[in-house]
């Protein structure tokens, strides 16, 4: 797998901090066939967390109809230049992957 995320995290006007998540995952549902005719099994993310100074500011479930390389965008109040997010998922293999970024 490639990058597991490219997180771009941003300070706007009145203290909004603005995510962005690009997740590097291939998202198969399970219910697609190869070139053989064989169900490819479902591989596709579950859960991901997002904290900010030890707190949580996103927790999501995602399911097999999310496309794929999925971008996740929100936002939270609070945040300040340099301080980090850390984004974390987690797929229905469990696999895990947790990247950061500071905010700009």
């Amino acid at each position: 797998m490639a990058d597991p995320m490219r997180i771009r995290a941003q300070l706007k006007d009145g203290g909004i901090t603005e995510v962005r998540v690009l997740m590097a995952h291939i998202m198969e549902t399970g219910q697609r066939k190869d070139g053989a005719g064989n169900v490819i099994p479902a591989h596709h993310i579950q859960n991901v967390t997002a904290t900010w100074n030890g707190k949580t500011v996103l927790s999501a479930q995602l399911g097999p109809s999310v496309s794929q390389n999925p971008v996740l965008n929100f936002s939270f109040k609070g945040g300040a230049k340099g301080d980090k997010v850390i984004v974390t998922w987690t797929d229905n293999k469990g696999d895990k992957r947790t990247d950061e970024a500071a905010i700009s």
